[in-house]
């Protein structure tokens, strides 16, 4: 990464606290639908950084490509109240964001905590998103994917040396992701932390695994915030090997969206690296169909 490829966004939630982003221009001076990608739970907008780059340089189809790292993760401040790390509020967030960069009718990609922000997100101001990629997520979620994550976020010691994140990157992530290079190991570890005196340092903050508890059992199923999805484009992206997002949920999602799309990807689990360029290329070409889609509609 390079400081020419974005530029960096500081401002300030309506509670105070000062959050992170990132705006990757377009190309070109461009009319189209720009995006903005919400990140998993623990992660950050470096997790977006090929697919932006692609996207915001496409050869014929450019456009604005912005990201958020969530409060208490990347480049975020942390919150001394832990129960503010939650969807509602998260939401409140990316509104701030929003507004602060006149996106409307904006295209979101969200992947996995990022796809819950956005399910609410439609249902309370629906007009905010013109056109959705959910990165292996849905509105019901396999308890299977949720005890493992539960089991390391905030219990997962920070690496000595990057050589020993990329290891441990390597051995969290074999059974699902077994074709992950070394190569693709130690970029993944510079996305997953911060880095500090040129080391890693945790890219969240530990106190997330309280809003984590699994004690009332599965997550309540999000159909009803889905109805407010039914209105735009739709493309869903699933790991071959999730845990987290199951092959049944998508078709049932398929049954109930009019419009949806959706490409699994081999190889991989939960969640997705939006690193591989078919799966780039899918996601291209599914926001210069939205874009289409839209033209038609004002003609």
């Amino acid at each position: 990464m390079t400081a020419m490829d974005f530029n960096d966004i500081y401002f300030t939630a309506r509670d105070g606290l000062r959050l992170y982003g990132r705006h990757y221009p377009a190309a070109r001076i461009s009319r189209l639908r720009p995006v903005l990608c919400l990140a998993g739970l623990t992660r950050n907008s470096r997790d977006f950084h090929a697919v932006a780059l692609a996207l915001s340089r496409h050869p014929r189809t450019p456009r604005d490509v912005y990201t958020v790292d969530m409060r208490g993760r990347g480049l975020s401040e942390h919150d001394a109240d832990w129960r503010n790390y939650a969807v509602p509020v998260e939401m409140q967030d990316v509104i701030d964001f929003m507004t602060m960069t006149g996106l409307h009718d904006a295209g979101i990609i969200g992947t996995s905590r990022g796809g819950l922000i956005t399910h609410v997100l439609a249902a309370a101001q629906p007009t905010r998103i013109g056109a959705v990629v959910l990165n292996d997520i849905g509105p019901v979620i396999d308890m299977d994917g949720l005890v493992r994550i539960a089991g390391y976020v905030g219990r997962t010691p920070v690496p000595k040396s990057w050589s020993d994140a990329a290891r441990a990157v390597r051995d969290l992530t074999k059974r699902d992701f077994p074709g992950l290079t070394e190569a693709d190991a130690d970029a993944f570890a510079h996305q997953l932390f911060n880095e500090r005196n040129g080391k890693p340092a945790s890219g969240y903050d530990a106190k997330l695994s309280k809003c984590l508890s699994l004690l009332d059992g599965p997550m309540p199923a999000l159909w009803p915030q889905f109805e407010g999805l039914k209105r735009v484009p739709l493309m869903v992206i699933r790991g071959a090997n999730s845990d987290l997002l199951s092959r049944k949920t998508v078709e049932d999602m398929h049954a109930r969206h009019p419009r949806m799309t959706s490409i699994e990807v081999p190889g991989e689990g939960h969640a997705p690296l939006l690193r591989d360029a078919p799966t780039i290329k899918s996601i291209a070409d599914f926001f210069a169909s939205a874009d289409s889609a839209r033209e038609s509609v004002a003609a």
